[in-house]
């Protein structure tokens, strides 16, 4: 006899599919900090600070301390420079530059970026240069004026969130076409439609649109729509730059890339890197300075090596000034770079380096070289090929 028997249907149930996404941005905040009376500030001691007022990047509250007679004994004749962590109870990692301002570009065409990776902790709230600038030299440098200096402090806080998002099947997106904005603008730059300010450079006339301009710059913005600026102005004149340079950072606010290179020279390709460089630090551009920047440090040799150093040193490129600075203590490289025009620029105008160029000598004949250099002198070296060509040529 058959049984029967009853069975029970079991319901399953899902769960709603979630989703997230990590948010990783950098976040950076800038302080300018300005001395009025400098002669006053010295004397008051060794170790003795003088502290900015407090200001807030990245939800941390920092402040610039100034040294006016060093923070150390041994720092004695530099003016030292730190920045402060004033949020207790709390640890952070950036990366943070200084630098002095030119009191002919004030207010600032740019702030310093790059630095090195610093952690402020329990152990250390405070990070910064004992030897800043040698006290003498600021007193006869072009940032001394009226008996007032200001620096400029940037920091770079990388910062990291988690949000929740709704969630998307992969197939229900749709593929976007590629991105074509800076196509457009391109098109824009080069048709001249809609131009509303022409630029004189080195003999060759540039037509540009405001709007783009001041999108892409802070400089350009406070010049153009800045509470000082002059909006009736239809033609700028550039001077201290090259056409070729300036056609370069026109094609890079417009387009977000640099030119093509093409069959140029190396030398050349380098030479407008060095252009472009300072460029983009006149005018506020830190995206165009780190590429210049690495082009510059995949591209060092004696040639350009003094320039280069000159350039890291007055536009806070510090990478850049580190590969320098490796590049030419070695007294091979040291020999040819001494040579060069470059390297009696930057004797005239970076001599500290020179200094820094010293403290990483560790070979005697390096530091012979530097010595004979520094001083205007031609090395004397032993006779090489290129050494007999360059006396040759300098009969």
């Amino acid at each position: 006899m058959a049984t029967s028997g009853s069975s029970s249907a079991s319901s399953s149930s899902s769960s709603p599919m979630t989703s997230s996404v990590s948010v990783n941005e950098v976040v950076s905040g800038s302080h300018l900090f300005k001395i009025t009376g400098y002669s006053l500030t010295k004397g008051i001691g060794v170790g003795e600070p003088i502290a900015s007022a407090v200001f807030t990047v990245g939800g941390y509250d920092w402040a610039i301390e100034y040294y006016p007679d060093g923070c150390k004994a041994d720092d004695a004749d530099y003016i030292s420079f730190f920045l402060a962590l004033q949020s207790y109870h709390t640890d952070v990692q950036i990366y943070w530059a200084i630098k002095l301002l030119d009191p002919a570009e004030m207010p600032p065409s740019a702030v310093p970026v790059g630095g090195s990776l610093y952690t402020f902790d329990s152990s250390g709230r405070n990070w910064g240069y004992g030897r800043f600038f040698k006290r003498a030299e600021l007193e006869e440098s072009r940032y001394l004026k009226d008996d007032c200096f200001a620096v400029m402090c940037t920091i770079h806080i990388k910062m990291s969130r988690v949000e929740r998002v709704p969630y998307a099947h992969p197939s229900a997106a749709a593929a976007a076409p590629p991105i074509e904005l800076h196509d457009h603008l391109g098109r824009l730059l080069e048709r001249g439609e809609g131009a509303d300010v022409t630029f004189e450079v080195g003999g060759e006339t540039f037509a540009a649109h405001r709007c783009v301009l001041a999108a892409r710059s802070p400089v350009f913005s406070a010049q153009f729509f800045g509470p000082l600026s002059e909006k009736s102005t239809q033609c700028v004149k550039i001077e201290d730059m090259e056409a070729a340079a300036f056609r370069a950072l026109l094609h890079f606010i417009y387009r977000d890339s640099l030119p093509e290179d093409g069959e140029e020279p190396k030398k050349a390709s380098t030479a407008m890197a060095q252009h472009l460089l300072a460029a983009a630090d006149r005018y506020g551009l830190e995206r165009l300075k780190l590429i210049c920047e690495d082009r510059l440090c995949n591209s060092i040799d004696a040639d350009t090596a003094a320039t280069s150093l000159a350039l890291a040193e007055q536009h806070g490129c510090l990478r850049l000034k580190k590969v320098c600075l490796e590049f030419a203590v070695v007294p091979e490289n040291l020999i040819s770079m001494v040579l060069t025009e470059g390297f009696e620029h930057l004797r005239m105008s970076c001599p500290s380096v020179l200094e820094d160029l010293r403290m990483k000598t560790t070979r005697h004949s390096a530091a012979a070289v530097l010595s004979a250099g520094s001083s205007g002198r031609k090395p004397a070296v032993a006779r090489t090929s290129n050494q007999q060509q360059w006396q040759q040529e300098n009969k």
